[in-house]
């Protein structure tokens, strides 16, 4: 079989890999993308799209049935197949999306590719491929601990979830990351049992007392046990998960502990690249170039941060630096900003750089007005500054902040103070009122005069 010879070689067609691909191909380089199924993106397939679905029938089940609240009578009916069925449904039509982008590019080959050299690829189909640069998008798997593994088709995890008939009538969820806290609670809001475990102290991306005043919402819709060693066993076609203080029975098990990436079967060892504690090739983010070498890295791959925009941006500057190499460009890093799509919403933003003093600032929405108009009064903002005031993180615990969210993102990444945002306008009644008293808080600690008075809730020229 005659070698293959390209430019750039990317290993993987998700999100970070079709990235890679599309900009070295646009930089002008013969590119080769090698995915062992083209299934589509983690995303679109088994990750943000299905499972927003599953959260959006959730929060219609809640509506209604927290409907009476406002003067509403309705007594949902949850039809847990239908809700499967359109999860489906919705699910292959966005990894349809996916599969018609295939058809754009050049060279495809499917096969599972390993290193024989640095520079030298070969296929379990036989085929040999030869690139002066290869980008590594392999993507990430589910964690599936031993003992969980036991469990047989009790267990699932965010990989096959999505494939239930119907709804179970309990379900247990280990793993208090984002994606389980999510799933938990869109389940219990669709009427299962639900009880969530997590061996460590956070929950949604929260930790300390911010991750207890979220535990504290969320059972009011679910049993939550942190800081706790789930033990899970066979009973029949069901599975106990017991831990210290109680045991819980459970229809199925989802195990929502983490997705390692996928690097194990590249034969990294052929590269000589320098790995760290996780196998993961040690790069640069600037560039997201691996040593000094023509090999580069992107999305999950890197183990860093399992976000789509994420997996996006690190693919656009690998597969541009793949086709320039050896000279690479070092990229502008966005602002980090991750999202957990509970209710409230979670929305962490931005990072003190190490060792930073900081400003802090705090609001509380239990008596938020909009909040408390839409029957959303609950969660809280920390914000964080340096001495001039200038935001450099958020985290917000309220409704819509995955809107919210983007709004801190942009200040941060414009470099705007406290005082900056609070002259800005602020419509009336908004959630984005509930702001002021962070910002002000923070002008405060900088003994910068704001335009808006905390203690009094009015602003200068108020009537």
């Amino acid at each position: 079989m005659t070698p293959i010879e390209c430019d750039v070689a990317v290993i993987g067609a998700g999100t970070a890999g079709l990235a890679a691909e599309r900009h070295a191909r646009k930089a002008g380089a013969r590119t080769v993308i090698i995915d062992p199924a083209f299934r589509g993106t983690t995303c679109a397939a088994v990750g943000c799209m299905p499972s927003k679905v599953l959260i959006q029938s959730g929060e219609v089940a809640h509506a209604a049935r927290t409907a009476e609240d406002f003067g509403i009578l309705a007594n949902p009916q949850v039809d847990g197949r239908a809700v499967m069925q359109r999860v489906r449904r919705l699910r292959d039509h966005f990894v349809n999306g996916v599969k018609e982008g295939f058809e754009d590019i050049p060279m495809k080959l499917m096969g599972k590719a390993c290193f024989t050299s640095a520079t030298t690829l070969t296929l379990d189909t036989g085929q040999e491929v030869r690139a002066k640069a290869i980008v590594i998008a392999t993507g990430s798997s589910p964690l599936v601990p031993e003992a969980y593994q036991a469990l047989g088709s009790v267990a699932m995890t965010t990989d096959t979830v999505f494939e239930m008939e119907d709804l179970p009538k309990s379900l247990a969820v280990i793993g208090g990351g984002p994606v389980g806290t999510e799933l938990a609670q869109a389940f219990a809001r669709l009427g299962v049992k639900v009880a969530l475990f997590d061996e460590g102290g956070s929950v949604a991306g929260l930790k300390g007392s911010e991750a207890q005043r979220m535990v504290d919402l969320l059972r009011a819709e679910m049993d939550v046990h942190l800081d706790v060693s789930p033990r899970p066993r066979p009973e029949g076609d069901a599975a106990v998960i017991e831990w210290e203080a109680g045991a819980f029975h459970a229809e199925k098990v989802l195990v929502a502990v983490g997705r390692p990436p996928n690097l194990k079967e590249l034969n990294l060892e052929a590269t000589g690249l320098e790995l760290n504690d996780h196998g993961v090739p040690i790069y640069d983010r600037d560039t997201m170039q691996c040593g000094n070498s023509s090999i580069f890295i992107a999305g999950d791959a890197d183990h860093d941060r399992p976000l789509l925009h994420e997996a996006t941006a690190e693919g656009t500057i690998a597969g541009a630096n793949a086709a320039s190499y050896p000279e690479v460009q070092k990229a502008q890093q966005k602002v980090p900003l991750a999202i957990t799509f509970t209710h409230p919403n979670v929305a962490v933003v931005g990072k003190v750089p190490e060792g930073a003093k900081t400003v802090i600032g705090h609001a509380d929405y239990s008596d938020q007005g909009r909040a408390r108009i839409e029957g959303r009064n609950a969660g809280f903002v920390r914000l964080e500054a340096d001495d001039t005031g200038r935001i450099l993180a958020a985290t917000l615990c309220i409704p819509e902040a995955e809107h919210i969210g983007h709004y801190f993102a942009l200040a941060i990444g414009a470099g705007m103070t406290a005082a900056d945002l609070l002259n800005q306008p602020i419509y009336h009644p908004t959630l984005e009122e509930g702001l002021r008293a962070a910002l002000a808080e923070i002008c405060e600690g900088c003994r910068i005069s704001a335009p808006w008075d905390r203690r009094s809730g009015r602003q200068p020229g108020d009537a």
